[in-house]
């Protein structure tokens, strides 16, 4: 099994932009969190090689409780009664896991099984966690 934490607040994966001139470009904000996120797996892969064969993978975004709510709600919100209903979309979070092709795992066409979740918290923050699948069942 494979884990790590990537600090600060969670984003989703942008759609690629066209500039004026007709060329497409991925925005600047998902290429930075990527980088970061890929990273991150590569210090938690410690040199070993990419894992092969099906994988299963849990994502869990842990954004900030907004400064606007009443305390009530803050308390609520970080006990897990209130989850998160902003953005980014759990797709968009999930699709960012594209980075970590050719250093978690070979390539993401690898995850059989996934789960991305939302919560909030002190400590913003995106966990990442991929676990080998034997024979069909999880490991």
């Amino acid at each position: 099994m494979i884990e790590f934490t990537l600090a600060g607040a969670p984003r989703g994966k942008e759609r690629v932009k066209t500039a004026a001139d007709g060329h497409a470009y991925t925005p600047e904000r998902t290429v930075s969190f990527e980088g970061r996120l890929a990273y991150a797996a590569q210090l938690a892969m410690a040199g070993r090689p990419p894992l092969d064969g099906p994988l299963e993978l849990d994502v869990k975004m842990y954004f900030a409780v907004p400064a606007s709510k009443p305390a009530r709600f803050r308390q609520d919100a970080l006990a897990g009664k209130i989850r998160p209903t902003v953005k980014p979309d759990w797709d968009n979070g999930g699709k960012l896991t594209d980075a970590l092709n050719l250093i978690v795992w070979i390539d993401d066409k690898q995850v059989v099984d996934a789960r991305v979740r939302k919560f909030y918290s002190d400590r913003p923050r995106t966990e990442i966690r991929v676990t080998p699948v034997d024979n069909g069942v999880f490991a």
